[in-house]
């Protein structure tokens, strides 16, 4: 063996070895989380607002507790968000007192009052014990907040607010939401606690772990 292929094996071992550790990270991201185990896929692929982002949506319920748990959580990761992800909240809703509390939700959205009253309706259910569950109770909440009772009435029962509920609605099985919270990525995938997915942080890290899939994606359709 002559000394210029002694030292061109050396540095191929090198290198080799130096990469070793990044593709044994990248086959170990590939490997930790599975369709069908950890995230389901959409049949269906939902149509998000806007193709050149990663879409991330929430599928809440202020009754929920666990969500409620979950709301410090996901407002953090929303703030480090990186600036091609779109963050959206999902009123979920199978019965009526749901479908009332998506009404509160896109109500509130449509005042611009969401950012003052989305954690103030979550306290009201979940600490305060007080259901909003007609008319009056709500009204007196957003009243609280700054919010005439004029505006509210007018809101909360206008044809824009009840569409978006109804639209919501229709959505459900298009996303497959069976419990919450529930995060779908894209409109391809669902990710909720199961046995493989046991805390409300593993959900934000397999959520993590496909809009960097969806961000590829994306990337490689540009080429």
């Amino acid at each position: 063996m002559t000394k210029n292929t002694l030292i061109k094996r050396t540095l191929k071992t090198l290198v080799i070895l130096l990469l070793l550790p990044f593709a044994l990270s990248s086959y170990g991201q590939i490997e930790r989380f599975v369709a069908g185990t950890h995230y389901a896929e959409l049949p269906n692929p939902v149509n998000t607002n806007d193709t050149s982002k990663v879409e991330v949506i929430e599928a809440f319920w202020y009754g929920c507790s666990h969500c409620f748990r979950f709301e410090p959580l996901i407002v953090n990761w929303e703030e480090n968000a990186p600036a091609d992800v779109e963050f959206m909240r999902f009123p979920a809703m199978w019965n009526g007192l749901m479908k009332t509390h998506a009404q509160v939700y896109y109500t509130a959205e449509a005042l611009g009052a969401l950012e003052v009253l989305h954690e103030q309706i979550f306290n009201a259910i979940n600490v305060e014990r007080n259901i909003l569950q007609d008319e009056r109770a709500i009204g007196e909440l957003f009243e609280t907040h700054g919010v005439s009772q004029e505006d509210f009435e007018r809101t909360f029962n206008s044809f824009s607010v009840r569409t978006k509920v109804n639209q919501a609605e229709k959505r459900m099985d298009d996303y497959g939401i069976r419990s919450t919270p529930n995060m779908i990525v894209n409109g391809k995938y669902l990710i909720a606690t199961n046995d493989n997915v046991r805390t409300q942080q593993e959900m934000l890290d397999v959520v993590d772990f496909l809009v960097e899939k969806e961000r590829q994606a994306i990337r490689g359709s540009g080429d």
